[in-house]
């Protein structure tokens, strides 16, 4: 991947070679920037994704993401279209090409529909649901845990095909703990990079000998699920509230007797929000189980992830 990156004064840059003009901003985090360019040549709108990186660590963590983004191709994994590290007036950032998916987040599309005192239809649901479904098992299948999977990490293309996202705090989905200060350092990290409305049980208090792997995405994918349902996450109001996340997590999740979707569907819900991790199930199982549930509503549509 080329590393040579200018920003001209005609609100163009130029990456591997090919030039692209800057539209307008997208969005802004703590430590990235994403703003709308269009390619030059092919006249296709691109999600620009520019990284700070402070010191070497935070290079190597923009690093991470770019050989996350490398290691899968996947329909519903957000593929990366060239990557550069540049310095730019003074500071040293990363910068990541992305597709532009047009409709934007999960979040952005629940959120309009609570506008609108509208929830989104059983079908639907279990349409995107199975994307995510699909994109997580490829993740989990390369040995990998995405570990901050949330609404606003999921973008719908026009056909409702939903795409994960931001994967920079992906790392490997076995990690053994040994003793109290490794215990620390996972919670301490945890704490920075894992959303906390939809952090699982067991990042909140790491125990000083155990196991923690992929089984935490099942847990958020169950927040993302709740929140596709009831148009916010099980834990957001605790959060929004001041409250105890880490204690309310460790009850069963409760779902409003006012929810008017199918049986089978809160069972699924009640089946991955699981406290224990030895007792969440897994991404085929949770996938298999998603699958039936379209097999058995004749009107939604099977063939699409």
């Amino acid at each position: 991947m080329g590393q040579t990156l200018c920003i001209c004064s005609r609100g163009s840059l130029t990456i591997d070679n090919k030039k692209y003009y800057f539209v307008q901003k997208l969005d802004e985090g703590g430590f990235s920037y994403v703003d709308l360019v269009e390619g030059a040549k092919d006249g296709r709108f691109y999600a620009l994704k520019r990284i700070l990186c402070h010191d070497r660590e935070g290079r190597q963590e923009a690093q991470t993401e770019v050989e996350m983004h490398q290691v899968f191709n996947h329909p519903n994994i957000l593929s990366l279209v060239a990557h550069a590290f540049v310095d730019h007036g003074g500071k040293s950032e990363a910068w990541l090409l992305l597709p532009y998916v047009r409709k934007g987040s999960l979040w952005s599309v629940l959120e309009k529909l609570r506008d609108k005192g509208s929830l989104m239809p059983e079908k639907q649901i279990l349409q995107i649901f199975r994307g995510i479904c699909s994109g997580l098992k490829a993740i989990h299948e390369k040995g990998y845990a995405h570990r901050d999977l949330k609404p606003t990490n999921v973008l719908l293309d026009e056909d409702d095909r939903p795409v994960l996202m931001d994967l920079g705090s992906m790392n490997r989905a076995r990690i053994e703990v040994r003793g109290s200060r490794e215990a620390m350092t996972i919670q301490d990290w945890a704490a920075q990079r894992c959303t906390i409305s939809y952090r699982a049980p067991e990042l909140f208090n790491v125990e000083s000998h155990c196991i923690i792997d992929e089984r935490t995405d099942i847990w958020s994918l169950g927040c993302v699920l709740y929140c596709m349902m009831m148009l916010e996450g099980p834990y957001d109001l605790v959060f929004q509230k001041g409250d105890s996340v880490a204690l309310a997590v460790q009850n069963p999740v409760t779902i409003p007797q006012s929810c008017s979707y199918s049986e089978g569907l809160q069972m699924l819900l009640s089946s991955i929000m699981v406290s224990s991790p030895q007792e969440r199930p897994n991404i085929s199982w949770v996938l298999d189980q998603v699958q039936d549930l379209q097999s058995r509503s004749p009107d939604t549509q099977t063939n699409m992830v």
